[in-house]
């Protein structure tokens, strides 16, 4: 009974902590400091749903580790996915940064981001460094073993993570842009995560969990990075307007400053 309460226990201690790390919070209005257009509006706000619901998700699929009836749940969907004759394909091991690649392709093609190259590859290291730091102390903190029996390293989905960090990294920078090219690096990382199942590397909560991951990381790195970077471009910045006037018998100056 032990050995079974152990991993669960361990991941609810996870999950806390990654809601615990959302609630880093700015002033109300975080905006990208740059010329007034439509692009660079509200690029740094991050809801409480945004946090609540990934987590929570992770928390249920850890649940198909140890739960009987969820655990028969996960192996019809391997038995229905997994081709018989155990044929692996290998394009999910590349294809999982075609989203992150897709980012810096477009910006050297003309098509620009909402970011600098300086600003949106800090905010890539972060979420890389968070999502990793996450997904590596899960494995080895629950230890579930692959469907492959290969190794105990299975929940979460690395692939996953990744390919999902760069989806979200992607609508990040050309939601505002190109809703199509923002939305198609979800379809990349799906793709990512149905080929981790049909190569019978991971189960289906274990994608779950990698895409949740994946996705909060990019979420909390655009969050934090104009708190850490306070002289990057996204920082808001004092404003110091002056205006001069005359009333009539008094010359002078109006100041006002925004904060």
């Amino acid at each position: 009974m032990k050995n079974k309460i152990t991993p669960l226990f361990k991941i609810c201690l996870v999950v806390l902590f990654l809601l615990l790390s959302s609630a880093v919070r700015a002033g109300d209005s975080l905006r990208c400091d740059m010329p007034r257009q439509k692009t660079f509006d509200d690029c740094h706000r991050l809801k409480a749903v945004d946090i609540v619901v990934p987590a929570a998700l992770i928390g249920v699929s850890a649940l198909y580790i140890e739960n009987g009836w969820m655990i028969r749940q996960k192996r019809a969907v391997k038995y229905a996915v997994v081709p018989k004759d155990k044929h692996k394909v290998h394009v999910d091991d590349y294809v999982q940064y075609a989203p992150v690649g897709a980012v810096y392709g477009l910006n050297f093609a003309g098509l620009r981001g909402r970011h600098s190259f300086k600003d949106r590859t800090i905010m890539l290291a972060m979420s890389y460094a968070t999502m990793g730091i996450i997904v590596n102390t899960m494995k080895l903190a629950i230890s579930e073993r692959r469907p492959d029996v290969s190794t105990r390293n299975s929940f979460p989905s690395g692939h996953t993570a990744t390919a999902f960090m760069g989806a979200q990294f992607l609508y990040e920078e050309y939601k505002s842009v190109s809703p199509l090219i923002a939305w198609s690096g979800y379809a990349v990382a799906a793709t990512t995560a149905y080929l981790r199942i049909y190569n019978d590397r991971h189960w289906i909560n274990d994608v779950v969990a990698g895409a949740c991951i994946g996705i909060v990381s990019t979420k909390l790195a655009y969050k934090l990075y104009p708190l850490l970077f306070r002289k990057s471009a996204c920082h808001r910045s004092k404003v110091l307007a002056a205006l001069p006037y005359y009333d009539g018998s008094n010359v002078g100056v109006s100041m006002s400053m925004t904060f």
